[in-house]
């Protein structure tokens, strides 16, 4: 089992940065891989982002490549997603999630737990 509690989330404006947390219990944080994802209102789970349990792979989709960065610390069982340039089409709740098989996919069905969320809200 692995418990995943975001963190970080609130309302910016746009243009603004954010960084939001991940901490992770209940099994050894860098044999996994770790990934974020959002649901905007109305619209589908969306990835947006996941790293490799050591922390040397990465991969983005285009739409946040370039101004979202994932990293981890494996001292401290915590994944972040660094958010630059925010825009209002980035307000969606933001969700982590770990990989036990380590793909770093973007389907959200490849991953096997999940933490609650949190809200991040982009003014104009």
């Amino acid at each position: 089992q692995v418990q995943l509690v975001e963190s970080g989330g609130g309302l910016v404006q746009a243009g603004d940065s954010l960084r939001l947390s991940c901490a992770a219990s209940g099994r050894t944080f860098s044999d996994y891989a770790m990934g974020w994802f959002r649901r905007a209102a109305g619209k589908d789970r969306e990835f947006v982002a996941a790293i490799s349990g050591n922390g040397e792979r990465t991969n983005y989709p285009n739409s946040v490549k370039g101004r979202f960065t994932i990293s981890r610390d494996n001292a401290k069982n915590t994944v972040y997603l660094q958010m630059n340039s925010l825009d209002p089409e980035d307000t969606a709740v933001y969700y982590c999630a770990a990989d036990l098989f380590g793909r770093l996919s973007p389907r959200d069905f490849d991953y096997n737990y999940w933490g609650q969320g949190t809200q991040v809200t982009v003014s104009s």
